[in-house]
């Protein structure tokens, strides 16, 4: 079913607890293109916007969506493939980056670049898009230059705290940057072009009203005692060396403390996880995030953006563990804007201190300082991002 009616929805209002329903809105049949591939941080904003849709009874008449063609992106995008907002869909491929991960050179932009602008082109024209929204990553560079060259209006959305090299060198060409926090606004900038929206998030993304009874219903569903506390570990699409090892090494230590373990190793990363215990659970990946973040009492994982957000909406209290080699930080900074319902630990100190302060935390002396982390997290995650993000899509879509 389309949505025809032509009201935009209202802007949202983040409320103090974070709770607030999200904003009924409508769309116009619209002829969406996507970019935002690399990695899966670049894919789940798009799939989280398509939840959201789909629970609205509303769907994109066509959804044209670029990636980069890379193995940490194809588990996200499959989630895509399907998806009940898009009657029309079809994915097409932009390979600027390196296959193996890593950021490109300066070299391999330039060779890849003018042919990633002409096959995005072509699959704009083809599909007769209306507007373009990149997620980030090298993917939406062409993709925009593309949309220029055609006049489609383009609208950008920054996730993370640290505004990205595609946010920064893009911005300019176009007509709205969405940003998920304040600290990337542009300083005194907010206004017709960069607003301040809240990250968006799927419809299913909200506490349980009742936490105990929606945690034990949750563990017993994922195949864990009920009565035992379950820390979830995750590593993001690619997985994490870093947590993998400190979960490894000390898994006899949390078992045998009481504590279970849901261990998300990553994609090809099973070697990297622990025997088969009983009390710890080892997957690739998992498919229901928020399914895993309702049944875990704690959280161990990185600082990617969609994580934390996923993490602080339904209020799951964590530690972040940021990947220590990024330049700009931006882990660490996206971990800082949950306002203390997380705590930040540097990956070179997890050892078995580490280990010992986490089964405290986890236990009847930490309770106290989960319900504070607990309310934190709810108050700092807005709702309705989404629904702005779609408001802003049909507003500017070209006629």
């Amino acid at each position: 079913m389309i949505a025809t009616l032509d009201t935009p929805p209202t802007d949202p209002q983040p409320s103090e607890s974070g709770r607030g329903a999200l904003p009924d809105f409508t769309l116009r049949p619209l002829r969406l293109a996507v970019a935002g591939g690399g990695t899966g941080g670049h894919v789940v904003p798009g799939r989280h916007l398509l939840d959201v849709l789909a629970a609205q009874r509303g769907a994109v008449q066509d959804l044209l969506w670029f990636h980069g063609a890379r193995p940490a992106e194809e588990r996200c995008l499959r989630e895509i493939d399907g998806h009940p907002a898009a009657l029309a869909f079809e994915r097409v491929a932009l390979p600027v980056e390196p296959e193996v991960g890593g950021a490109p050179t300066l070299g391999l932009l330039t060779r890849r670049m003018l042919p990633a602008v002409l096959r995005a082109r072509r699959a704009l024209a083809r599909h007769r898009s209306q507007v373009l929204l990149g997620l980030g990553g090298y993917t939406t560079a062409p993709a925009v230059l593309a949309a220029k060259s055609l006049a489609l209006p383009v609208v950008m959305l920054e996730v993370n705290a640290t505004a990205g090299r595609a946010t920064r060198a893009l911005a300019p060409l176009c007509q709205r940057v969405l940003h998920a926090w304040r600290e990337t606004l542009p300083p005194e900038r907010e206004g017709m072009k960069h607003h301040l929206i809240g990250p968006p998030l799927g419809p299913g993304f909200v506490p349980p009203d009742d936490v105990e009874r929606a945690r034990a219903e949750a563990k017993e569903d994922l195949g864990f005692d009920p009565r035992r506390p379950l820390l979830v570990v995750l590593g993001g699409s690619q997985g994490a060396r870093g947590l993998n090892d400190f979960v490894r090494h000390h898994v006899s230590m949390l078992l045998g403390s009481g504590v279970q373990v849901l261990h998300q190793v990553g994609p090809g990363r099973r070697n990297e996880g622990a025997a088969d215990l009983v009390g710890y659970g080892l997957v690739e990946f998992i498919d229901d995030v928020r399914a895993a973040l309702v049944a875990a009492d704690f959280v161990l994982c990185r600082g990617g953006a969609s994580t934390l957000a996923e993490v602080g909406a339904v209020g799951t209290p964590a530690w972040v563990v940021p990947y220590p080699h990024h330049a700009d930080r931006h882990q660490e900074r996206n971990a800082r804007q949950l306002d203390g319902g997380v705590r930040i630990v540097d990956e070179a100190q997890l050892d078995r201190s580490r280990c010992e302060e986490l089964l405290r935390a986890m236990g009847p002396d930490g309770a106290e300082e989960r319900a504070r982390m607990r309310q934190r997290l709810l108050a700092a995650v807005p709702r309705g991002a989404a629904a702005r993000v779609w408001r802003e899509l049909d507003l500017l879509r070209r006629r």
